[in-house]
Formats: structure tokens, C-alpha cells, sequence
């Protein structure tokens, strides 16, 4: 039930305009201090999972070819040490 009294109409609206005012400004707020946080860290070398987990897989691919290729030349050595 509404109030016929217009001082308690005029109060309301208030109220509700300072609410939505406040929700307004936590939003922007918000957005500010997020896109700072972007400029700040944009600066950095910072990589992304994806990026991080494909150079380990390559460092690991060449190790193993490495710990190959080592075991091949001291087989190698070996069969020309034995002649």
C-alpha cells in the first residue's frame, strides 16, 4: 500500500536514487580497479598455463633426445675402443 504522505514519497525516492547511485559508483569502482590491475600487469612477462605447459613438453622432448643420443655415442665409443 502506497502512502499518500508526500514527505514520505519524496524520502523513498530518495532513498532509492541514493541506492542506485551507490550501486552506480561500486560498479565503476569496480571496473577502475580492474583495469588498473590490467595496465599494471600488462608490463610484465608473464605467460599463460597454456604457453608454459607446451615449452615444458618441448624441454622434456629434448631432453629425452639428448639422454638418446648420449647413450648412442658412448655405444659408439665403445665399439671403437673394442676394435
Amino acid at each position: 500500500m502506497q502512502s499518500e504522505n508526500p514527505i514520505i514519497a519524496d524520502f523513498v525516492k530518495l532513498a532509492n536514487s541514493a541506492a542506485g547511485t551507490m550501486a552506480g559508483m561500486t560498479r565503476e569502482a569496480r571496473e577502475s580497479a580492474r583495469e588498473r590491475m590490467r595496465e599494471a600487469l600488462g608490463g610484465m612477462d608473464f605467460v599463460s598455463r597454456e604457453e608454459f605447459e607446451t615449452v615444458k613438453a618441448m624441454a622434456q622432448k629434448a631432453r629425452e633426445q639428448a639422454d638418446a643420443l648420449e647413450a648412442k655415442i658412448a655405444e659408439l665409443e665403445a665399439k671403437l675402443a673394442g676394435k
